[in-house]
């Protein structure tokens, strides 16, 4: 599903108004109803139902005017507390403004925030609040009698749904405006927009519900847009072929270099990943002090032992690394690997002189920082880095504050300025390509927080791109597919406590329903 920018949507609106002819007014109408009817659905059962809108002077507001006009229609009791004078109001909201007077709405004028509170003294319960103070348009701060209201809403027990998005986040990049509404629901006008779907605006979204406000498909086909929401549909897309008379070699040989001294996990959850996700065959390359150890944990892995120095696979390795290369579709480095000089000569050695596609992740992300020359050098190479945003803030010299506070920049601007897939993991894991595209993930939880996911997701995403998938639509699928096995598991395990390793064994069935639902 394409996920706009707030500029986006105002360029649709504009062009649904300007060249296709329908008028604002009538969007407004389309919108405001859409809404009245995701509020009906949800809490129309109770007895006498009741319904506080807060509207703001502009649009927004004006969607407000109309869902209460339609919430009346349905019989609801209605309250609408407008945040300006009366003649602030102008152009489609007024319009609107005027319908729902001469309907015999309750509608009240507030200027300040002392004569808000006033009237928000003893209002008694509501079925459901609605926020229509800001829509997508908000780039500051929310203050005076708006910052009161948002408050007043953020402290009450009845659901709060919010028009479009959640007064005080911004929707281009999901940051908060100082403060924003926490909502239940938020309804969402023709498209998703970032500040949806990126935290932290996310976690104060609730559900999200894209309702169709009226745009022409001549329009909404044509928009051109770089971020796109990876659901199900999107995922199942990608899925690679099974040929019935495939055989071990059709599907792909991964080889993973990993582990070390004290992190021999790594390796083992990467490798057998690989395996779980639909590789034919994968081999681990491994140091030899700790190999013998692994492979006795690896029934279906081949191991390989490498030259090391105190537990740590080392540069006099490379030789046999690349002859092991041979005969293989794809190469996944770094987990458990070591931090040590060797380790990371190694890597870096290996990612300029082999030429298969190869995913980097954990000890392999580490030899990289400092020297990121390396894969600038290689823009034709199907090459993935996951690094979660501690690494991403070594690799880059950003603070994490700085990367989380706009996510999709930083990951799309590293992408294509080093020529590589960027899996910025975190609450909504973002994949970016080297052409500009970003995919924002819809699956995972909480759960997935705890040691050992990210070797599992390494040997996924390897995994895919030896079935053949390019680097891009692997990553997208393996992030897809290592939140969809957590998801599985979440009624079991919660989100507390699943480990990396139920994660991983969870894989294939995971594949399989995603293809089952087709």
């Amino acid at each position: 599903m394409k996920v706009l920018t707030a500029a986006q949507m105002q360029a649709v609106d504009r062009q649904t108004i300007d060249e296709i002819g329908i008028p604002g007014v009538v969007l407004m109408e389309n919108a405001g109803r859409g809404v009245a009817d995701e509020i009906v659905q949800r809490f129309a059962s109770v007895d006498s139902p009741r319904a506080l809108i807060m509207a703001g002077k502009g649009n927004n507001g004006g969607d407000g005017y109309v869902i209460a006009r339609h919430l009346l229609d349905y019989g609801w009791t209605v309250q609408v507390l407008v945040l300006a004078e009366c003649d602030a109001i102008k152009g489609d909201a007024a319009v609107h403004l005027m319908a729902l007077e001469n309907c015999k709405g309750q509608v009240t004028f507030i200027a300040d925030g002392e004569a808000l509170m006033r009237a928000l003294v003893d209002v008694g319960d509501f079925t459901v609040l609605v926020d229509a103070l800001f829509g997508t348009g908000l780039t500051k701060p929310v203050q005076g009698i708006n910052l009161k209201a948002v408050e007043w809403l953020n402290q009450q027990s009845s659901p709060v749904v919010a028009v479009d998005i959640p007064s005080g986040i911004d929707a281009s990049t999901g940051r908060v405006t100082g403060s924003a509404v926490n909502a239940t629901l938020t309804v969402s006008f023709a498209f998703p927009k970032i500040g949806q779907v990126s935290y932290p605006g996310a976690g104060l979204v609730g559900e999200l519900v894209v309702t169709n406000i009226g745009i022409p498909a001549q329009v909404s086909g044509q928009v051109s847009t770089d971020y796109l929401l990876v659901g199900a549909d999107e995922a199942r897309r990608l899925l690679p072929v099974r040929n019935h008379d495939g055989h071990k070699g059709t599907f792909g040989h991964l080889l993973v270099v990993a582990g070390s001294t004290g992190k021999c996990g790594a390796a083992v959850m990467a490798a057998e990943s690989g395996l779980r996700a639909g590789a034919g065959l994968v081999t681990l390359a491994c140091p030899q002090s700790v190999q013998p150890g692994i492979a006795s944990r690896l029934t279906e892995v081949m191991t390989a032992p490498l030259s090391d120095f105190r537990g740590e696979a080392n540069l006099n390795a490379l030789g046999h690394l690349l002859s092991l290369t041979e005969g293989k579709q794809a190469l996944a480095v770094g987990p458990g690997l070591g931090l040590g000089k060797e380790a990371g000569d190694l890597v870096r050695h290996l990612i300029e002189d082999s030429e298969l596609p190869i995913v980097v992740d954990a000890d392999g992300l580490a030899a990289l920082c400092g020297h990121l020359n390396i894969i600038e050098r290689q823009l034709d190479r199907q090459m993935v880095l996951t690094p979660h945003p501690g690494e991403m803030s070594r690799l880059t010299g950003l603070s994490v504050a700085e990367i989380q506070a706009d996510r999709f920049s930083v990951a799309r601007d590293f992408a294509m300025q080093n020529g590589v897939v960027l899996v910025l993991k975190g609450a909504r894991t973002l994949i970016a390509s080297p052409d500009g595209q970003v995919c924002i993930n819809t699956t995972g939880h909480a759960g997935l927080a705890s040691g050992g996911m990210g070797d599992v997701l390494t040997g996924l995403i390897g995994s895919l791109i030896a079935q053949g998938l390019t680097a891009f639509d692997a990553a997208t699928l393996g992030v897809y597919l290592h939140g969809f096995a957590a998801d599985r598991l979440q009624s079991s395990f919660g989100d507390a406590g699943l480990l990396a390793t139920d994660v991983m064994r969870e894989i294939p069935a995971a594949r399989q329903a995603l293809a089952k639902e087709a």
